[in-house]
């Protein structure tokens, strides 16, 4: 692993565009908070703060990549744009969207949350629901594309969105300048190559995991097959992070491979455990993909090797959890008995 690796190679960009996205979405996303956690810095006998992608305007990281790559789209005059999206995606094409004078269309499958699909319409967006997986919702938002002349808007394998996301590196290696060590949710990958790349090209010893759940990893089985394959998608707490990479990946296969240390991978108890913690510990709402860096460190998962290297950032990515679903689970926490119960 070295910060020889560059966007230019693999996603037809440079650190140079990952600067130039930062000031491309500046003033349309947060610079968002790194904060110390007492209780896991004295879990893990290092300094471990969480990067919180919670305050952005949409609730989630997802709008860094969807505001640049949109941003891009209106400058050459596009006035209407479909995705694909498991909730988040969806939410900041919609919210970027609105804000720059763009039609949008948003290609859901049903396994989406309903309050992630009512959050995409409230803001104007339209709303496909299709079939029972993210590789539904993306057929037929390419439909739509090769149908109607919409431009499509990739939920992660996209330059332009791995850029966007990789501000987020930028931000942390910034703020703390002896990282260690960060702990990435791992999905589609457009945010851990974004992630990964900045930091990487700021200190090639910087320490990168992916954790991801257990229930139809995606990235994970492609990686451990060598190829993009194919996955089933299945309900899980960690929904943001359900789906496939596309069979036809072309960017974040191959830059997560490359840059990726560790991978973990959490069973709904540990995630439940997670979003608990991040609640009667850190005063947190966050949902199951946001609080899987959290579930791995409590499950003692990351490499005490690696962690005894220097201080961890744990990146915080959404908080737009169905409340109902987020009451169920941290009251189930509150009993010994059921502390280890998925709802």
């Amino acid at each position: 692993m070295s910060a020889s690796i560059s966007l230019t190679s693999q996603a037809g960009l440079s650190l140079a565009d990952v600067y130039r996205a930062r000031r491309r979405i500046e003033r349309r996303v947060c610079r968002t908070p790194l904060v110390e956690s007492q209780g896991l810095s004295h879990l893990a006998g290092v300094p471990v703060y969480l990067k919180l992608e919670t305050v952005q305007p949409t609730g989630s990281f997802k709008v860094r990549g969807a505001t640049n790559a949109l941003a891009r789209l209106a400058e050459a005059g596009c006035r209407k744009v479909v995705t694909a999206s498991t909730g988040n995606h969806g939410r900041a094409v919609a919210h970027a969207a609105r804000a720059l004078g763009i039609d949008a269309m948003v290609c859901m499958s049903a396994l989406v949350p309903a309050n992630k699909v009512d959050a995409v319409r409230a803001l104007g967006a339209q709303v496909q629901i299709v079939g029972k997986s993210q590789d539904d919702a993306e057929h037929a938002a390419r439909l739509l594309v090769r149908n109607e002349g919409y431009a499509y808007v990739p939920p992660f394998d996209d330059p332009h969105v791995i850029a966007g996301q990789a501000t987020i590196g930028l931000e942390i290696v910034e703020a703390l300048p002896d990282v260690a060590n960060i702990v990435v949710p791992l999905s589609g990958g457009g945010l851990f190559a974004g992630v990964a790349f900045a930091a990487r090209s700021a200190n090639a010893a910087i320490g990168l995991t992916g954790v991801t759940m257990a229930r139809g990893a995606a990235m994970q089985a492609s990686l451990a097959a060598g190829k993009p394959v194919l996955v089933d998608e299945v309900e899980t707490l960690a929904d943001s992070l359900g789906g496939g990479i596309g069979l036809e990946n072309r960017y974040t296969f191959g830059l997560t491979r490359d840059l990726i240390d560790q991978i973990v991978l959490l069973d709904e108890a540990s995630i439940a455990r997670g979003i608990a913690h991040a609640y009667w510990h850190e005063r947190l709402v966050v949902e199951g993909a946001a609080a899987v860096g959290i579930a791995a460190l409590l499950d003692g998962k990351l490499e005490a090797g690696r962690l005894a290297h220097g201080p961890l950032v744990l990146v915080v990515t959404g908080a737009n959890i169905d409340m109902d679903l987020h009451r169920r689970v941290v009251d189930r926490s509150r009993a010994p008995r059921d502390s280890r119960e998925a709802p």
